[in-house]
């Protein structure tokens, strides 16, 4: 998860400074940056037309260029980035959808129901035309939606009563308001009665009744009254301008965030004394002044800080969140850690989607369950003042130059959608290969496993824990993601008692011990020979008769290789020729000049893991340990050669051959006895 994390982390950061590339690149082409300001004097008719229609600002009645640029002037200064949105947002022919209302219960939920927004309907009766025809409608709809006003159709034939009891026995447009000025008030419907249906009027009239919810100061006095009023508001945003009534945007922003903020209109049209303004820090008009309990903060400033419903609803978000907004951008950013195990995943295609699948599943029903006691936490009467605490330091967070970079940075990536993935999409390569590259430099061979391989492994491991005992509550190591012998289901059917049988995953063979068999040198035995007294020849004979036929039956072996030398290459083969001898520990007891002749070897056990039983031959071919043979030994302590073992293990038996104590399983080290004395018997 940390690594996840930190990947996360690593590219919000390449997406910060390649959005100061893109400044620097745009600066150096056109000679600007997006927080210059534009002189309204200097644009044509048809931009500074688009800029009124992004604000919310009607200009039917403007005829002259002179009107429209004045106008764009008291809502309020022009950024290069602003005009670069608005004229992108102009040039973009998206469709944008209406709702289309099957009955009363529909209308209800989402129109009557919704306290923090504004609603669009038009009803049309019973075999009646619309109000609106098609086109102007679809006009309508993509107008009022810069805003955020949604927008519908309810259709009186689906649902006759509901229209006859609402008194809609005509065509008409309907518009749903929030009534309070508190979080969650009651809604009313209010019915447009103008004659002139043209998209103009109709949004004249959405607006004044958008804007009728905002409260409006119109001399010194009030501005005094309100300025210095201490409410249930802790951040109220004024707007100070000299027009009639305030933006669209700013009217539809009082709604959505309706009982968290207040907004307040200033009107300077008619306004001979401004001397307390200039106390309070006001110089110029239009002004946008966010009022905290923390102080005045100047809205337009920084960077990203447009006039606009986009720009400002982000800032808004950032300095007064909702607990959705917090739980929005949590379940993003979850998701988002949650795929970089596409790219960290190594192995079979198959592989990386399942591990995805599984991650971003186990990763949401966290992120739920965790909210669940926030919730209720957050609810809690005694934590007012933590809550308080809490908004104060976003506040203070958010009013920053930082963070006016990171909403900058959000608005041009949530613009450009195809920026964004394929900047993801390239910071995962990148996280792919590295991860590749290291994971190669470590021996792993789950790299290259395909995707078949790894199915077969997958479905082993399903049915083990679906049709058997589970067996994983034995303690022996797991480390890999299954990467067992796929043939290990099918040669378990063999078995007729195979639901009594356990599958055991192979992986812990990998961490059993292997070494190689090796042997001393015979000079020493040979010195030992030479100094025996001559009393014990007939004892000595009667050995050397015995000796000479062991090493016939030896001598007969030699050209046999053991199990263990396919994996040992040349060089262990070529060594089956000097095969080390040594007797059963009840001959050794015998007599010691039974250990060694001229042609044997004495095994090296120094080179034996401590917890490993002393041998010489393997209990499943029946064949002698040769000099450089691999060899494997199990928990119990006895050693195989390393092929006969595996393969004993692969087919599912995961016992010791001689002993039957569970390969998997730990035992108790063995204890080796104290070796014999060396010296000849007096």
């Amino acid at each position: 998860m940390w690594v996840k994390l930190c990947c996360l982390l690593l590219y919000f950061l390449a997406l910060f400074v390649l959005a100061r590339v893109f400044e620097a690149v745009a600066w150096y082409e056109s000679g600007f940056l997006a927080t210059q300001l534009v002189d309204p004097v200097a644009l044509s008719f048809r931009k500074l037309r688009t800029i009124l229609e992004c604000r919310g600002l009607g200009h039917s009645g403007l005829p002259e260029k002179k009107d429209v640029r004045e106008l764009v002037e008291k809502s309020g200064d022009l950024m290069e980035g602003e005009l670069y949105s608005a004229l992108k947002e102009e040039e973009a022919s998206e469709s944008v959808s209406s709702t289309n209302f099957s009955g009363e219960m529909h209308f209800y939920e989402l129109v009557e129901d919704t306290k923090d927004g504004i609603w669009l309907v038009q009803v049309i009766a019973n075999d009646r035309s619309p109000l609106v025809g098609k086109v102007h409608w679809e006009k309508m709809v993509k107008k009022v939606s810069r805003f955020g006003i949604r927008t519908g159709t309810f259709n009186c034939s689906s649902d006759p009563r509901y229209c006859k009891r609402r008194g809609w026995l005509k065509s008409t447009l309907i518009m749903s308001v929030p009534q309070t000025s508190t979080s969650k008030g009651k809604v009313m419907l209010k019915e447009y009665s103008g004659r002139k249906i043209e998209v103009e009027h109709i949004f004249k009239w959405i607006t004044a009744h958008a804007a009728s919810r905002i409260k409006t100061i119109y001399n010194s006095e009030h501005l005094k009254e309100e300025w210095n009023k201490s409410d249930q508001y802790r951040v109220k945003i004024y707007l100070f301008a000299n027009l009639d009534q305030p933006p669209a945007f700013f009217s539809a922003l009082s709604v959505k965030f309706t009982g968290r903020v207040e907004f307040i209109f200033v009107n300077v049209e008619n306004w001979d004394n401004k001397s307390y303004m200039a106390e309070i820090g006001i110089h110029k008009t239009p002004s946008y002044i966010l009022r905290t309990p923390e102080g005045i903060y100047r809205y337009g400033n920084n960077t990203g800080e447009f006039i606009s419903l986009r720009a400002m609803d982000s800032f808004l978000r950032s300095l007064q969140p909702e607990v959705n907004d917090l739980f929005v951008l949590s379940l993003v950013l979850v998701n988002l850690m949650a795929w970089m195990d596409l790219f960290i995943t190594q192995g079979a295609t198959i592989k990386r989607f399942v591990v995805l699948i599984s991650t971003l599943g186990t990763y949401n029903s966290l992120l739920i369950i965790s909210w669940l006691p926030v919730l209720g936490f957050l609810q809690l009467p005694y934590l007012d003042s933590f809550y308080e605490y809490s908004l104060k330091l976003f506040r203070y967070s958010n009013t920053t130059t930082l963070a006016s970079w990171v909403r900058a940075d959000w608005m041009f990536y949530s613009s450009h959608p195809a920026l964004f993935l394929s900047t993801y999409l390239g910071h995962g390569l990148l996280i792919d290969y590295f991860e590749k590259k290291r994971r190669r430099n470590n021996n792993t061979d789950e790299v290259n496993a395909n995707n078949l391989e790894w199915l077969s492994s997958l479905w082993d491991w399903y049915t083990s824990y679906l049709f058997h005992p589970i067996a994983s509550f034995q303690h022996f190591p797991f480390d890999s993601d299954w990467d067992e012998d796929p043939d290990l289901f099918l040669e378990r059917l063999a078995f007729p008692d195979l639901w009594l049988h356990p599958l055991i995953p192979t992986d812990y063979i990998k961490n059993l011990p292997m070494w190689r068999f090796q042997c001393l040198s015979a000079h020493s035995d040979e010195e030992t020979l030479e100094t025996f007294p001559d009393s014990e020849s007939d004892s000595d004979s009667e050995n050397k008769e015995v000796f000479s036929s062991d090493r016939e039956v030896s001598e007969d072996d030699e050209p046999s290789t053991c199990q263990g030398c396919s994996e040992g290459g040349v060089d262990a083969c070529s060594c089956a020729s000097h095969s080390c001898h040594h007797e059963p520990w009840e001959r050794k007891a015998r007599s010691y000049s039974s250990h060694s002749s001229a042609g044997d070897l004495e095994p090296d056990w120094s080179a034996w893991p401590s917890d490993m039983l002393h041998c010489t031959e393997c209990v499943v071919c029946l064949e002698n340990f040769a000099k450089g043979c691999l060899l494997m030994g199990l928990p119990c302590g006895h050693v195989f050669h390393q092929n006969c073992i595996m393969k004993w293990l692969a087919g599912g038996r995961h016992c010791c051959p001689v002993c039957r104590w569970a390969s998997y399983k730990k035992k108790q080290p063995y204890t080796h006895p104290q070796p014999l004395s060396s010296e000849p018997p007096s």
